[in-house]
Formats: C-alpha cells, sequence, structure tokens
C-alpha cells in the first residue's frame, strides 16, 4: 500500500523526525562529552568508530520514519507486514531476529572460557533445528495462519486452528509470550551495556538504558516492516563481521597451526566430550602464572551423552519461536519458502561456525585477556578493536549492536501483539479499532521496555544463561503444539493448552529445583519440558472429544489453499 501523502508533506511526522535526529545527535555528543570528562582523548580513531554507528543509527531511524504511514495503515501491516516479504526478507529477518546478541558475545564467550565442547553442540543443534522448521513447519505454517481465520499473531493461529471461540488458547499464549519475552529483552539489553562499556569504559547502567531506548523509538514508530527491513541490513552486517574477525583472529594467534598447538596445550579445550576447567582464585578470577591463564584436569561434558543430547535439543526451540514463526506467516508466498529455507540455513552455519571460531581462536590471541566467564562475553568487540581499521570497527560494533536491535525489536513488537491483539482486542474490547489496537500495543511496549530493563540491570549476568532459559520456555511451550497443529488431525484445543501449560510450568521447574540436582537431572530444561508438552498434547487430546467436523474438514484441505 502506498502512502497517502510523502512523509516530506506530513507536518507532524516531519517534525517527529527531525526531533529524533536531534535526539541521536545529542547522544553522541554526550558520549563525547563523557569519554572527555573521563580524561579519553578523542583521537581521530574514536571520530571514526562512534561517526560508523551515528551513520548506522541513522539508517535503522529512516527505515523506521519510511514505514510509519505504511505500518499505520492497518494491524496487519504493523504486525505482519501484509504479508508481503520476499525470500531474502523473510530468511535474514527469520534468523537475525532470532540469533540477537549472544550469536556474537554469548557463545564466543562459553566457547572462550570452557572450550569447544558446549559451545559446538548448541551450535550444531540450531543449525539442525534451523533447516528442520524452515522444512517441515515454514510452508504449511504459511497457509494454515490464512486458511485459519488469516491469523496475524501466533496465539491467533492457536485459537483459529482449534476454533477455540473462548480465545482461552489465545489468552493463555499471549501471557506466556509476555513472560519469556521480558526475559529474552533483558537479554538484548544485558548485550547493549557490555557493548558500549567494553568498548569506550562507560557506565554500563547508562549505555544498557540509552541502548535499549534506541530499540523503542524505531520499534514503536515503524512495526513490522521496519523491523524486518533492518533486519535484512543487520543480518548482511552480522556475517560479515563474524567472518571478518575470525579470520583476523587466527593471523593474530599466529596462524592455524600455532593456534591449534596452543589450544591442544589446554587440557579438554577442543575436545567435543570434556569441558576445560579454568583455575579459579579466592577472588573469582581465573589464575594466572608467567604470563598464562591456568587450567586443571579437564571433566566429562556434563552428565556425558545426556548433556550433548540437552544441548543438541536448542533446535527443538525453533518450533516454537515467536519471532521466527511469526516471519513464516508474513512470507509474500508459501512458494517463496524453498529459496528461504537455502539462505536461512547457510546463513546460519557460516554465522554459528564463525562464533564458535572466534570464541576458541581469542583464547590463543588473548589468553589472559578475560578471567570470568562473564566477561569473555566482550571478547569479540575487544578482537575487533585491536585488528580493524577504526570506522571498520564501528561497522563491526554496529553489528553487535545490530544482532541486539533486530531480536530486542521483534520481541518487543510481538509482546505488544499479544498485549493488544490477543488479550485487548480479544478479550477486553473485542470492537477495538485497529487504532485503538495499536495505541494499547505501543502503550505495552513501553511496559515491556522497562521490564526488560530491570532484568538488565546486573551486569554480571551471562547473556548466554539469560537466553536459553527464555528459548526453553518458547521451545517448550510452543513446539510440540505447533507441529501436532500442522501434522496432527486429531489435536483438539483442550490438548493444545495442556500442552502449552505443561511446556512452560517444567521448563520453570526443572530449572529452579530438579536441574541443581546434577546428573542426568543437569540435562537442558528444554529437553524434558518439549517431551512432557508432546505427551501432554497426545494424551489429552484423546482422553477428551474429537474436534468438530469443521475443524477437521479445515484441517485436510488446509495445503490445497494458493497462499
Amino acid at each position: 500500500m502506498p502512502f497517502a501523502r510523502p512523509l516530506y508533506q506530513n507536518k507532524a511526522l516531519l517534525i517527529t523526525y527531525r526531533g529524533i535526529y536531534r535526539i541521536i545527535g545529542r547522544y553522541f555528543r554526550t558520549l563525547r562529552h563523557v569519554l572527555l570528562q573521563k580524561g579519553v582523548s578523542m583521537s581521530s580513531g574514536d571520530i571514526q568508530v562512534i561517526l560508523a554507528m551515528a551513520l548506522y543509527f541513522i539508517v535503522v531511524l529512516s527505515v523506521g520514519f519510511f514505514y510509519l504511514r505504511r505500518s499505520n495503515s492497518s494491524s496487519e501491516n504493523y504486525f505482519l507486514g501484509g504479508r508481503g516479504l520476499g525470500p531474502w526478507l523473510t530468511a535474514l529477518s527469520a534468523e537475525a531476529s532470532d540469533m540477537s546478541g549472544w550469536l556474537l558475545m554469548g557463545l564466543p564467550g562459553v566457547a572462550y572460557f570452557t572450550g569447544a565442547s558446549d559451545a559446538m553442540w548448541t551450535a550444531i543443534g540450531l543449525a539442525i533445528g534451523t533447516y528442520l522448521n524452515w522444512k517441515f513447519v515454514a510452508r504449511r505454517l504459511r497457509k494454515y495462519s490464512e486458511v485459519a481465520g488469516n491469523a496475524i499473531t501466533l496465539p491467533d493461529f492457536f485459537s483459529n486452528r482449534f476454533h477455540d471461540d473462548r480465545r482461552i488458547l489465545m489468552s493463555v499464549a499471549a501471557v506466556i509470550i509476555l513472560l519469556f519475552f521480558c526475559i529474552y529483552c533483558g537479554s538484548c539489553f544485558v548485550t547493549c551495556g557490555k557493548l558500549f562499556s567494553t568498548l569506550f569504559g562507560l557506565d554500563y547502567t547508562t549505555m544498557m538504558i540509552l541502548g535499549a531506548l534506541v530499540v523503542f523509538v524505531y520499534t514503536f514508530v515503524g512495526g513490522y516492516l521496519s523491523v524486518c527491513t533492518t533486519d535484512l541490513i543487520q543480518g548482511s552486517i552480522m556475517i560479515c563481521a563474524l567472518v571478518v574477525v575470525f579470520v583476523g583472529s587466527v593471523g593474530m594467534a599466529g596462524g592455524v597451526e600455532n593456534t591449534v598447538a596452543f589450544l591442544q596445550d589446554i587440557p579438554g579445550f577442543l575436545s567435543a566430550t570434556m569441558t576445560a576447567q579454568p583455575v579459579m582464585g579466592a577472588d573469582g578470577l581465573q589464575v594466572v602464572e608467567n604470563g598464562m591463564p591456568l587450567f586443571g584436569e579437564a571433566t566429562v561434558y556434563g552428565a556425558g551423552a545426556v548433556t550433548i543430547v540437552g544441548c543438541l535439543a536448542w533446535g527443538l526451540g525453533y518450533f516454537g519461536m515467536p519471532q521466527v514463526l511469526v516471519r513464516f506467516m508474513s512470507a509474500r508466498h508459501s512458494d517463496d519458502i524453498k529459496k528461504s529455507r537455502i539462505i536461512a540455513t547457510v546463513w546460519v552455519v557460516v554465522s554459528l561456525a564463525s562464533a564458535v571460531c572466534i570464541g576458541l581462536v581469542g583464547r590463543a590471541a588473548l589468553p589472559t585477556e578475560f578471567l570470568t566467564a562473564s566477561a569473555a562475553e566482550s571478547i569479540f568487540v575487544v578482537l575487533a578493536q585491536i585488528m580493524l581499521p577504526s570506522f571498520v570497527c564501528g561497522l563491526v560494533v554496529s553489528g553487535i549492536f545490530a544482532a541486539t536491535m533486530s531480536s530486542s525489536s521483534s520481541y518487543l513488537l510481538i509482546a505488544g501483539s499479544a498485549i493488544s491483539q490477543n488479550l485487548y482486542k480479544g478479550l477486553i474490547n473485542r470492537k477495538a479499532t485497529d487504532a485503538q489496537a495499536m495505541f494499547v500495543s505501543r502503550v505495552a511496549l513501553t511496559v515491556i521496555l522497562i521490564f526488560g530493563i530491570i532484568i538488565a540491570l546486573d551486569q554480571n549476568s551471562s547473556i548466554f544463561q539469560v537466553v536459553s532459559y527464555a528459548w526453553a520456555g518458547f521451545g517448550a511451550s510452543f513446539g510440540p503444539l505447533m507441529l501436532l497443529s500442522l501434522y496432527w488431525r486429531r489435536a483438539n484445543w483442550q490438548g493444545a493448552l495442556a500442552g502449552m501449560l505443561t511446556g512452560a510450568v517444567t521448563v520453570i521447574a526443572w530449572n529452579l529445583w530438579v536441574k541443581p540436582l546434577g546428573g542426568i537431572f543437569g540435562v537442558y530444561e528444554l529437553l524434558p519440558g518439549f517431551i512432557f508438552a508432546l505427551i501432554a498434547i497426545v494424551v489429552v487430546s484423546k482422553l477428551t472429544a474429537e474436534p468438530s467436523k469443521e475443524v477437521l474438514d479445515e484441517f485436510d484441505h488446509y495445503m490445497e489453499a494458493d497462499v
């Protein structure tokens, strides 16, 4: 849908547009002032870094304002982009929104501190899960979501799929999304704070809040189209940054042979079944002797095969990720899915492999730079600073911020849609207009932003651990239900409700009370949550009434739709 009037002809929008740019300009002037106050001289390199970041911010905010009028034309455009995303936009938006800053900071940090096993098996699980999700879910969901009442959110789809007129499924799904997306947003804001704190030595809390506000602005203004378009830009920056830093870090460490030799001397560091054990001092830092970090004897990775299976289970999470599933629903046509699958799989494999290798090689290049697991999550940033020209470093750093923005913007938007479309319009005011629903959504964005900031206030939080918890919550709550919704005609709304609740409760209970027992109980909470939820759906559906003839007929014919 074209703009009713060009942006420059709309005085109110133009004033807002200019105002936001003044805010961004003031942000970078403030950053420069703070650096000077701290006694940090503004070299030409510092100026180039800040310039690159400023240009990046301006671009993404421009995208938001470009789509302002189009997004506000209807709730379908605001939340789903009018189902008009092409293959490249669908693929890169799905993966960039999913991977977030943990790909560039959390995953390399794990590899740097304890070696290959945990990071490698997690990456393999995610790569496999990505392909399987695109293969078995994407095309079917694109068709079924439009056939089932033209659903524009995941809770909408579940309610429409099972003809839940009381909207119980919609409400429960919306609450689960709110719970875990607040945690997800918190992990993204932690990334923002650590990024700027590492780069400029500035206060973590201040920079975390400022980064969160930038994300909030362009999501608030531009809706889904702006989020997806910036995801395309951000996905491109992310993969380029990963590859460049990985290649450069190998050279910095003295080449492939020297790097491998150094890492092989660390017990269990390159093993797929062992975990390296940094020797920690009384101060909580890894012990360093004669300029080298100390490691003890390697230990068996978790509970052995059980832990490996748990890491591979990260891939199961894809079947329930709202930020990925909504991209399938917004694809231009189901026939585009195959091309998107190829693009997405290649992007994920290259990105994950580069991220893990950066952490491993980073230990050889900077063996004593980071002495805690939390600090190690800055390895990518430091390597980029050392080896890249200042302006390029600024672009690479923007790539980290890009990853964070792409994910947190998606989380904010989906959570906002859950409140406005599923709770407000679905339960409270069913006659609400699109304008009212979008107003409620933006109020919800503000509230979620605040909760995410509160969660992120602890600068010692591990990005990887925070993400893993939210990932498990979504994967277990929605993953089994999504698969059975698309492939099992006997599933009913009672089974769907039982599955969502079982998955969410299992993840929370397992993480709090079962996992600390260790041994086989230390398995990643997503695996038992997914299994128990799957069983709950099947058992409860079998014990309750068969779906109506209308629901069964719709299931039998949804793949015939040309959408």
